[in-house]
């Protein structure tokens, strides 16, 4: 039927296939980077950049997908990413597979609402077993269980042959930032860890820095190197030689007026400085610059300079160090003056190199909440890989100790999972039944791929951990089977909890809620309609 639009229209099995087939050609794209052993992808931009990852939501923010409904599984993925941290490949497969199973149903006749309406009962039947049935309680499994937690996320990634190291050092930068609310509970604002990256050295050699530190270099040579119980002035305007601002015109009629003004423009940054000196600042921070003429000032009084900080990173550093950021040094009065308890304090800031390149760190910041890790590397293509690495590993440590929850790792929630809702599909009489059945089937997607991408045999492992996750789920004396996941390496069937393959509880609810809800977004849409661009009137 042709639109009365100026535009084209598809619908019903069409638009849902094609939508199918888009989403599947993404998750294929991710599909092999899945899990300890998976493989890492290069991305090369318009420009000849190259991008190697194996992490999902970087894979996907970088493809520029086009395909209406394939941005949404791009859309999920950050989404993951931003909500967890981890656990952004398995979400967008197991979406892609739900949506493939269920356009299936569709297929045989089965109206879409009753297959969403499946979708979602398994999803929360789903969640309520999770949270009753696989859910441990850090307190119960002994300290090292968020060291493992850390280890699990980092098995994929570029430092996994380093993980003891890297865990370790992730886990001591979540706690520096620990904060303990109004309420009693404590938060991890990994917001305020900084990661910084300088090539040269291995890996190994990373460190966490206690404080502050920034990737730039005092002002002016003849600024000290190392200042002791630092007063911090953090400035939000430049420090250069003031000027009237362009349209504003001044009429002199003495050449004389004209030298008092040029002298005058250049007293007003220095008057401010000495401003802020003498309310006690021996550290100026500014996200502007400081000229020649003006770090002059700040050599002979003895201050360190440091220029064109970034914003966001001046505003963790007034955060940490107690400090405000000034925009201006207007008073009420209607004149300029500096207030001493808007500076931040810290016990040392000092200028240290590292390899070639020059650090700022900013140490024993008064109100501590800031620890930075600096990342050494061989080249920018691991630093890139290692930092994404740190980040995700630093969300699962936040959300372990926040939420106090793990679930067993190693494909053991989804084969768990997917044996109960087996199980529950056949308690219903209605037509739900048959949604229920592929969704327990999608499930063990995730055990499937972990093992193909290892290399293994995908139906016998998965057939033996689904043996088990039955068995336990039926035999009262043998519910111990219930943490049994894979061991991607020898190709067994193994008790995860026992070998430290831990997950976040929030990562596997989350990414079982945003899986469904993404494609039952998709699998709702049965009629596309695309508007013709209007063409340029002639003149």
């Amino acid at each position: 039927m042709a639109l009365l639009l100026d535009g084209n229209r598809i619908s019903g099995e069409d638009i849902r296939t094609q939508n199918v087939t888009a989403c599947a050609a993404v998750a294929n794209i991710v599909r092999t980077s899945l899990g300890p052993v998976g493989l890492d992808k290069m991305l090369v931009d318009q420009i000849g950049d190259a991008t190697i990852t194996n992490d999902g939501a970087t894979i996907l923010q970088m493809l520029e997908v086009e395909h209406p409904a394939a941005k949404v599984l791009v859309e999920l993925s950050q989404r993951q990413d931003k909500e967890v941290g981890d656990g952004t490949t398995s979400v967008v497969l197991l979406a892609a597979e739900l949506l493939k199973r269920s356009h299936e149903l569709v297929k045989q006749k089965i109206h879409p609402t009753t297959v969403i309406s499946g979708i979602r009962l398994a999803m929360r039947e789903a969640v309520k077993f999770i949270k009753s049935n696989m859910v441990m309680d850090i307190s119960s499994l002994g300290e090292e269980v968020i060291i493992n937690a850390a280890k699990t996320s980092m098995s994929s990634k570029i430092i996994g042959a380093d993980d003891s190291f890297f865990s370790q050092l992730v886990v001591n930068a979540a706690q520096s930032v620990e904060k303990t609310m109004s309420d009693g509970r404590k938060k991890y604002l990994i917001d305020n860890v900084n990661i910084i990256k300088c090539p040269g050295q291995s890996s190994t050699q990373s460190h966490l820095v206690d404080g502050f530190a920034l990737q730039m270099m005092r002002s002016a040579q003849g600024m000290p190197l190392n200042v002791q119980n630092a007063k911090i002035a953090i400035l939000g305007f430049d420090l250069r030689q003031f000027r009237l601002q362009q349209g504003v015109q001044v009429l002199v009629k003495d050449v004389d007026e004209m030298e008092k003004i040029k002298e005058r423009e250049k007293d007003i940054t220095k008057d401010r400085i000495m401003k802020l000196i003498n309310a006690g600042a021996n550290v100026i921070l500014t996200s502007g610059g400081i000229d020649d003429l003006n770090a002059k000032y700040l050599v002979e009084n003895n201050v360190m300079g440091l220029r064109r900080v970034p914003v966001k990173d001046l505003h963790k550093i007034a955060t940490a160090t107690g400090g405000v950021v000034l925009p201006n040094l207007a008073d009420l009065e209607g004149s300029e003056s500096v207030d001493p308890d808007s500076l931040g304090t810290a016990a040392e800031v000092a200028e240290v190199t590292l390899g070639d390149q020059q650090f700022v760190y900013i140490k024993g910041a008064a109100h501590s909440g800031a620890s930075t890790v600096v990342l050494r590397g061989a080249n920018m293509f691991m630093l890139d890989e290692i930092e994404r690495s740190v980040h995700d590993a630093l969300c699962v440590v936040k959300r372990v100790l926040e939420s106090r929850k793990v679930v067993a790792g190693g494909g053991a929630v989804e084969a768990a999972v997917s044996m109960h809702l087996d199980t529950f599909a056949t308690t219903l009489g209605s037509r739900e039944q048959l949604a229920i059945q592929q969704f327990a089937e999608a499930l063990l997607i995730i055990p499937r791929v972990l093992s193909v991408n290892a290399a293994k045999d995908a139906a016998e492992l998965v057939a033996r951990l689904c043996a088990n996750h039955y068995t336990s789920q039926t035999q009262a004396d043998r519910v111990s089977l219930k943490n049994m996941g894979l061991d991607l390496v020898n190709g067994e069937v193994v008790d995860s909890v026992e070998r430290g393959v831990l997950e976040p509880a929030l990562s596997k609810v989350k990414s079982l809620r945003f899986a469904t809800e993404a494609a039952i977004t998709i699998l709702r849409i049965d009629d596309y309609i695309k508007l013709n661009p209007k063409e340029q009137e002639q003149r």
